[in-house]
């Protein structure tokens, strides 16, 4: 009986989340992309997931890795170096036009490859100087794209990249409307349906690393490093594997935001959004994949909720608070409150810290 009902829900989750980019639409692209963004932190949050909570490695730099893949796709799918080196000009003379199938494996092979080297030098490392380097990290990667506009402009650096092509595959062009049956599909429509089919591999990739010897090393490297390196496991080379593993999934994310945008500035890659990314994997519940999903719609679809509130708001202040400020005091008030009344998140996993409850009992 339990079996079915399991697959009811499911099927009724599957029928939901198909038909929720058409009821949107009907209400304007907007909210659309408000799902589409969603889709995509949980994407960052699946992927920082295995990094804090399977390994237990806190990392306050993963926005880093979403910046590179975002840059790789916006170099490789834009006028940029083609218009600034004549050789790649010469090279391509009709441009850097990446397909679909190159840009995921690239975006995850070359964020991974940044995890490794991220990952090398802080394997002594654990708690706050782990936070305190990691959040360095993020702010070099930042801080070179910034800049790295002189003596070679590669980057473009504060001005970003623009003109970056949006996502072909099989004839399809994702930056286009699409008429099916009559029916129009905006083109955040099409990436809404992009975005949750890479969610859903991500999720079925991480569940099966849970339930792996890989999973359940890391998560012996959680609870207690030094008995796991006692009992024979290659703390080292696992942790390497968490951050290279995890940095993978925030490289496709940047490509698909690259796409998706048509437009990238280091801006978008800054200090608060390896927070916001941090908070979301909290919130909803350390290492439980389906608390991790909650944390990260709520809090990617929080602040554009907000906004209904913060106007009413400002208006009755006479307009001496700022809307954006005030979207923040709100969203800061409400994690406050559900950290309070619920301090392992909204849906922890049920079992974190098991075999430390069976030692002490």
């Amino acid at each position: 009986m339990k079996q079915q009902q399991k697959i009811i829900t499911f099927f009724l989750a599957a029928i939901g989340l198909l038909v929720l980019p058409l009821v949107l639409q009907s209400f304007g692209n907007a909210w659309v992309r408000i799902a589409d963004m969603a889709l995509l932190f949980v994407l960052l949050s699946l992927g920082l997931n295995i990094v804090v909570g399977y390994a237990g490695l806190l990392d306050l730099g993963y926005v880093a890795f979403f910046a590179i893949g975002a840059y790789m796709f916006g170099l490789m799918a834009s006028p940029h170096l083609t218009d600034t080196f004549p050789v790649i000009a010469q090279m391509f003379p009709d441009g850097l036009h990446t397909p679909l199938w190159v840009v995921i494996p690239a975006a995850a092979g070359l964020a991974g490859l940044f995890g490794v080297l991220l990952g090398a030098p802080t394997l002594r490392l654990r708690g706050d100087y782990l936070a305190i380097v990691t959040l360095g990290f993020g702010e070099i990667i930042r801080v070179f794209l910034n800049n790295l506009d002189q003596p070679f402009n590669i980057t473009n650096g504060p001005k970003g990249v623009s003109s970056i092509d949006s996502l072909h595959f099989f004839g399809l062009d994702l930056g286009k409307k699409m008429v099916v049956g009559g029916f129009e599909l905006a083109s955040v429509s099409l990436y809404y349906y992009l975005f949750l089919a890479l969610v859903l591999i991500s999720i079925v990739i991480c569940h099966r690393l849970e339930l792996s010897r890989v999973g359940r090393a890391w998560m012996a490297i959680r609870e207690d490093e030094i008995a796991a390196k006692a009992m024979g496991i290659n703390t080292r080379n696992l942790k390497l594997l968490a951050f290279g593993m995890g940095a993978t999934f925030g490289g496709v994310s940047g490509a698909m935001f690259a796409a998706f945008q048509g437009f990238i500035s280091p801006e978008s890659f800054s200090l608060m959004e390896s927070v916001m990314i941090v908070a979301m994997v909290v919130l909803g519940g350390v290492g439980h994949l389906p608390g991790v999903i909650l944390g990260a719609v709520l809090l990617s679809a929080l602040p554009e909720v907000l906004r209904y509130v913060a106007g009413p708001l400002q208006d009755m202040t006479g307009g001496r608070l700022d809307a954006s400020i005030l979207r923040q005091l709100l969203i800061a008030l409400a994690m406050i409150t559900v950290m309070l009344m619920r301090p392992r998140g909204l849906w922890p996993s049920p079992e974190h810290g098991k075999s430390l409850q069976n030692v002490k009992s």
